[in-house]
């Protein structure tokens, strides 16, 4: 298995996991001080937004980064602060943090779906015959520029770096509307194996309710 470092990695952290509402979030602190944090979907098993800390500086704590959301404002993780259990969970992403951006700024953000990677860049007005999108095994990344060059972004996938798979370029699409470009990565076989080797690594890993979550749907009946 080419992703066998990403699980050992994965396996070496405390792990932490909470019900709320239709999400299960889960915190990870690496040995090397690094922590990871998710949130699943309970009705698909899709991870809907990924961030990591990297490790703690010498002036405070540094900021959490953004791999995967689509819209990437807050983590809301309040695992555990109600009872004081869970170690230093006041250290977790619960603060809010906005990524603010001019209005016509182009915006990029990620999702993933069970067969796809997906990227939307708004605010792109371009016409799509603009814009050349290409798969750059050497640079392990998404290459997006215009012909008119008033854009150019590399976009890495570590999703595929952690499964030792470079990117291909028969594995993308893209479209454009709304102002909007979208890029879609179909997911090579073995990255769809990663995923699933990750939720069952995730199976046995103890679950706790939110319990101001449990009230309000309590009250609601």
């Amino acid at each position: 298995m080419s992703y066998e470092n990403w699980l050992n990695y994965l396996t070496s952290a405390e792990k932490n996991s909470m019900i709320s509402g239709r999400l299960r979030k889960v915190l990870y602190k690496f040995p090397d001080g690094q922590q990871m944090a998710e949130d699943y979907s309970l009705d698909t098993g899709i991870v809907l937004r990924r961030a990591w800390r990297k490790c703690k500086q010498l002036m405070g704590q540094p900021e959490w980064e953004i791999e995967l959301g689509e819209e990437p404002r807050q983590l809301n993780w309040s695992g555990n602060k109600a009872n004081g259990a869970g170690g230093d969970v006041d250290n977790t992403p619960d603060d809010d943090f906005m990524l603010r951006e001019s209005n016509s700024a182009p915006l990029l953000a990620k999702r993933v779906t069970k067969k796809n990677i997906e990227w939307r860049i708004r605010n792109m007005p371009y016409p799509l015959e603009v814009y050349n999108v290409s798969a750059s095994p050497e640079q392990r990344s998404i290459v997006v520029r215009t012909t008119n060059k008033k854009y150019y972004k590399v976009i890495p996938v570590p999703e595929l770096d952690r499964c030792g798979t470079p990117p291909a370029q028969a594995n993308l699409s893209v479209h454009h509307q709304f102002n909007t470009l979208i890029i879609t990565y179909l997911k090579p076989a073995i990255l769809c194996e990663m995923e699933a080797q990750v939720l069952l690594l995730l199976k046995d890993v103890e679950t706790e309710t939110d319990m101001d979550d449990l009230l309000k749907g309590l009250m609601a009946k």
